[in-house]
């Protein structure tokens, strides 16, 4: 510290603040409107810019040695509260703001003591020239890809990782700002600047690390997508060329059935020819291709596998009452339809009752679409964050309805009631569905 007049360390606690919230706010979702959370912003930092302001002007010694510490816990709690985002990701943010910090009172310090003979107004140019930088460059380029993989942060990040980050950034503190090692020295400066480096790496380091590794995770999920489609294709091209061989049977048939009528006809046979066609209707109703709902891909998806349910025995009961039209992606209805379809299945069968059912219902209402599923089941299952654990793997289960669901801004809920495993999606019918992962930029592009 330089020293100076109230109004220079009302200028210092100004950038100081300014950095620490307007960094952290250009990286955060918050909880509250923007114009909210930019009021409350506003009103919260001149708050405490008056009184760290005042605590220089009534104790220069303490706040010198402790200021730039406890702005850390005043300022991260504050921002925290005001976070939309999970705590672990509020930590990261604070952690980074409080490191670009010091490197901020570290180039304006020692810039000013190093060629300019402490000059207090070169230490605030200085600084806010690096408040500037940072706040331009997190605005221009780091805001777009850091709000872009921001859910790969929130999945990959847990506690272990949040105080790796908080033990980096406190060393980059300790050069800044633990009292009686502030004096000024080539050994001081070198080994502060090795300091905060090594830090700003740690921390590049990591958050590339969590982003390549939520890239990783997505496309393999999106891989098994893939996969799962294809499996439903595969299994839609069986039930087509068995339709085929059916309409070649029918064909085929149907000449034999003319010739038969007209016999009856010519005999003036009219009550056996009126007993063969009321038989010969029934036939055609029964082998009637069952029509599910007006969604073609709800259709599809339902009659592929409500087949392979009833050829295990499953008794399925279906009420859906959804049309076209739904901005709803095809493999997102894959993701979740199939999926519910195929743990009810596995439900049904694990459960080793005689009597095994699958009752189904999708409604559109308004602008949401309902999804329940229930089946039978004895097994006890185990939840985990509010998730099925299954022993079987391998697959995306309810981790992939879960993360398909949000992407309408919906959510999914499961289960265990009665004998009966429960699963409720619920999703919101937007404009333009959420596009999530989609536009989000690698690392380095």
């Amino acid at each position: 510290m330089l020293g100076g007049s109230f109004w220079i360390a009302a200028l210092r606690n100004t950038i100081s603040i300014g950095l620490m919230m307007g960094f952290f706010l250009m990286l955060d979702r918050p909880k509250f409107s923007m114009k909210k959370t930019i009021y409350c912003y506003i009103g919260s930092g001149g708050a405490l810019i008056a009184a760290y302001s005042l605590w220089y002007l009534l104790g220069t010694s303490s706040f010198v040695r402790y200021s730039g510490l406890s702005s850390l816990l005043v300022v991260g709690i504050f921002c925290g509260a005001m976070s939309g985002e999970a705590v672990y990701l509020s930590l990261y943010k604070m952690g980074v703001a409080f490191y670009l910090l010091s490197v901020c009172v570290f180039c304006g310090v020692d810039v000013s003591r190093w060629w300019f003979g402490g000059n207090v107004w070169v230490d605030i140019l200085v600084r806010a020239f690096c408040l500037g930088v940072i706040l331009l460059v997190t605005w221009k380029k780091l805001r777009k890809l850091f709000l872009g993989g921001v859910d790969f942060l929130m999945e990959e990040m847990d506690m272990y990782s949040a105080v790796t980050l908080l033990i980096s950034v406190m060393i980059g503190a300790v050069v800044a700002y633990w009292p009686n090692l502030q004096g000024f020295s080539i050994f001081n400066m070198v080994r502060a600047f090795v300091t905060l480096f090594m830090a700003g790496v740690l921390q590049y380091t990591i958050f590339h690390l969590y982003i390549h590794l939520g890239y990783e995770h997505y496309y393999q999920a999106e891989k098994e997508l893939l996969e799962m489609n294809e499996k439903l294709l595969r299994g839609q091209m069986e039930l087509m060329r068995e339709s085929e061989k059916e309409a070649a049977r029918i064909y085929h048939d149907a000449r034999h059935h003319m010739l038969l009528i007209q016999e009856y006809a010519q005999k003036k046979e009219f009550d056996e020819l009126l007993a063969y066609l009321m038989q010969y209707g029934e036939d055609i109703e029964n082998q009637r291709v069952t029509y599910i709902c007006g969604n073609r891909a709800v259709n599809s998806i339902l009659s592929a596998y409500a087949r392979k349910a009833r050829n295990k025995g499953i008794q399925v009961e279906m009420d859906v009452k959804v049309g076209e039209g739904l901005n709803i992606r095809d493999v997102d209805w894959i993701a979740i339809l199939a999926n519910i379809f195929e743990n009810a299945i596995h439900g049904c069968e694990d459960s080793g009752l005689e009597q095994q059912e699958i009752n189904i219902y999708i409604a559109q209402k308004g602008n949401k679409a309902v999804i329940r599923f229930s089946n039978t089941s004895t097994k006890k299952v185990s939840f985990r964050k509010g998730l099925p654990k299954s022993d079987r793997g391998g697959g995306l289960g309810a981790g992939s309805i879960q993360k398909a669901a949000s992407r309408y801004g919906g959510e999914a809920t499961f289960e265990q009631e009665d004998g009966k495993f429960v699963t409720k999606v619920l999703l919101y019918l937007l404009e333009e569905p959420c596009p999530a992962r989609q536009t989000v930029q690698a690392p380095g592009d």
